[in-house]
């Protein structure tokens, strides 16, 4: 089993390059865990409460769970990964269940920061794009899939999102084996990564176990 963390700063196109790894190698030999599914369940909280949390902070991820399933994962187990919502801010009472495959993908801003959970993966990439590009995605994101408005969606990256990159996520550049310019449209970089990772799995030819049990 091949673990790939891929990092990168709100808006960078981190998606898009997971899509593009994904689609080059063989079907159904990957796993995706979504950073953004392991948020602390803050449906608890007040309309006001939630306009406050900062899901740019380390502390807004459960990690201790995300490690734990990577673990599982590991060991040939299925996980049930949670299922969370930003215009609830609450995780749904389904899960999805996740089999263990030949790769895991772990994708999200803040993967890099935690030192457990770099420490499972094979490989780390970051995605870097230019902030006046991050900043444009980020409005279209947040007005189109969060409920924010223009002006909200401008308060917010001011307020969370530049400041948390820059004292959280910038500095995980550090700890990426393979740093990729441009996001989604440097196809030479994403061709090299997904061409390294081929090569790691016609290296090591072991099945992966699976299991039913979590």
């Amino acid at each position: 089993m091949l673990i790939i963390g891929i990092a990168g700063g709100s808006g960078s196109g981190k998606t898009t390059v997971v899509n593009k790894i994904i689609q080059s190698l063989p079907k159904n030999s990957v796993a995706l865990l979504p950073q953004d599914a392991y948020y602390f369940d803050n449906g608890h909280l007040s309309a006001e409460e939630k306009l406050k949390i900062n899901f740019d902070h380390p502390n807004s991820i459960e990690f201790d769970l995300l490690v734990d399933d990577i673990k599982k994962l590991k060991e040939g187990k299925t996980i049930n990964q949670p299922i969370y919502s930003y215009v609830t801010c609450a995780r749904s009472s389904e899960s999805i269940p996740i089999e263990p495959k030949r790769v895991i993908i772990v994708e999200g801003i803040l993967i890099l920061t935690n030192k457990r959970l770099r420490e499972l993966l094979d490989i780390k990439l970051f995605v870097a794009t230019d902030s006046d590009d991050r900043l444009m995605r980020i409005i279209r994101r947040d007005v189109q899939e969060r409920g924010r408005n223009y002006n909200d969606a401008l308060i917010h990256y001011e307020k969370f999102v530049k400041p948390m990159h820059m004292q959280f996520i910038e500095p995980t550049k550090l700890h990426a084996d393979v740093i990729i310019p441009q996001g989604g449209n440097n196809k030479v970089a994403i061709d090299m990564v997904s061409s390294r990772i081929k090569m790691n799995l016609s290296e090591s030819q072991v099945p992966v176990v699976n299991s039913t049990n979590s």
